[in-house]
């Protein structure tokens, strides 16, 4: 008797359900607007924290973040070498030239909405800019892998293609960071399946399908791929002190294409 294995896919929304994703997400695009535009030189990430919270809050939603298994912020800003998970703090005061990434949820109406963006506080240097450019260009090189019959992995690998070819362009190498990637993503902010920022043919087997939606989140370090986790058991850093940028949007497949639903305004 031949036994046939069960195709498996990733977990799949109606346009009405994406729809309602999106409103999620566009309450995330405007609190990270937010705080960009409020990320001077004096202003603490507990700042930012308490402006994207309110931003979500008066919007009608929940910050998905706060009390997610203990964490105490409604963001994660991470500056300079944090990669992700840093906890608002009025102890990190951000600085001209600070490299920072904020990571941010919101749930609407049940549904999630999980993007992040990093960017300067000021004018980045060469280096800081080009690192922040190849992670958006590895983003947007896994978006465009979200179309129906692909595999999880093949946006793997299309997101490690996207910082292969950065680095082409830039004349320089980037350290994708180990054991940290994307998600399934929809009335809970991490589902299966797990999205590695880096080709792994023996998993990711799972199908895309029209209304698959998925969490991408490239994280790339002007150094090492090693990070370790400090004793607040949140915050990730760089072994080797460099920094590290971190992009993400929630995207949907659909008929026509990607579809982004954490747009910013």
């Amino acid at each position: 008797m031949v036994r046939l294995r069960k195709r498996r896919v990733v977990p799949f929304r109606s346009a009405g359900e994406l729809d309602a994703m999106a409103a999620a997400g566009a309450i995330v695009g405007a609190a990270l607007v937010a705080c960009r535009e409020a990320a001077v030189p004096g202003v603490s990430t507990l700042d930012l924290d308490e402006i994207a919270e309110t931003v979500i809050r008066e919007a009608g939603a929940v910050p998905s973040f706060k009390g997610y298994h203990g964490f105490p912020g409604s963001i994660c800003s991470s500056v300079n070498d944090v990669v992700v998970h840093g906890i608002p703090s009025s102890a990190t005061v951000l600085a001209p030239g600070d490299l920072v990434s904020i990571d941010c949820g919101a749930i609407l109406d049940g549904w999630h909405g999980d993007s992040a963006w990093s960017f300067g506080v000021g004018a980045l240097s060469r280096d800081d800019s080009e690192l922040s450019d190849a992670t958006r260009l590895s983003l947007e090189a896994g978006i465009a892998a979200m179309i129906p019959g692909n595999k999880v992995n093949d946006v793997s690998r299309a997101i490690e293609a996207g910082t292969r070819a950065a680095e082409k362009r830039f004349g320089r190498s980037f350290g994708i960071v180990e054991g940290y990637g994307g998600h399934g993503i929809g009335r809970e902010m991490h589902m299966d399946p797990f999205l590695a920022n880096e080709d792994n043919p023996g998993r990711g087997k799972e199908e895309l399908v029209v209304g698959s939606t998925l969490a991408i989140e490239p994280m790339l370090t002007l150094g090492g791929s090693d990070t370790s986790i400090l004793d607040d058991d949140w915050t990730v850093v760089t072994d080797d002190g460099t920094r590290a940028a971190h992009w993400e949007h929630t995207v949907a497949v659909t008929e026509d294409g990607p579809r982004i639903l954490t747009l910013r305004p």
